[in-house]
């Protein structure tokens, strides 16, 4: 997994500074194939993080409670974006919204989850 917080050296820091949250969402979910936005203490989070990992996956994540600059506003970002109190886990496939831990369960349950990171190229088998 690739972690984004501030305190990885090259990675990119997620500041509140870079403009509208909602854009910053987008353009991080667009760069990397398979994104997630997490909270490390949710355990939602971790097990989604362990079932793209389980796969082959190497997903990015933003573990937004890490992110003292601008976390908060990402999670009150991704929280009206999928009009819901609990933000997380919001996992993005390709640049595209997959959604919660429901319905990436609901996808790799019903076999589009693996044609989706095929198609994103996550996945090479």
């Amino acid at each position: 997994m690739h972690y984004q917080t501030e305190s990885w050296g090259s990675y990119m820091a997620t500041r509140s500074s870079y403009g509208d949250p909602l854009d910053r969402i987008e353009r991080m979910a667009s760069e990397n194939a398979v994104v997630i936005f997490s909270i490390s203490s949710c355990c939602m989070c971790h097990a989604i993080k362990r079932l793209f990992c389980g796969m082959g996956v190497n997903p990015t994540v933003y573990e937004l409670d890490e992110d003292p600059r601008g976390g908060k506003d990402l999670e009150g970002a991704l929280m009206r974006l999928m009009g819901t109190s609990n933000a997380v886990p919001v996992v993005f496939i390709g640049g595209k919204l997959i959604g919660t831990m429901d319905r990436v369960m609901a996808s790799h349950i019903n076999g589009t989850l693996v044609p989706l990171l095929k198609e994103a190229g996550a996945l090479w088998l």
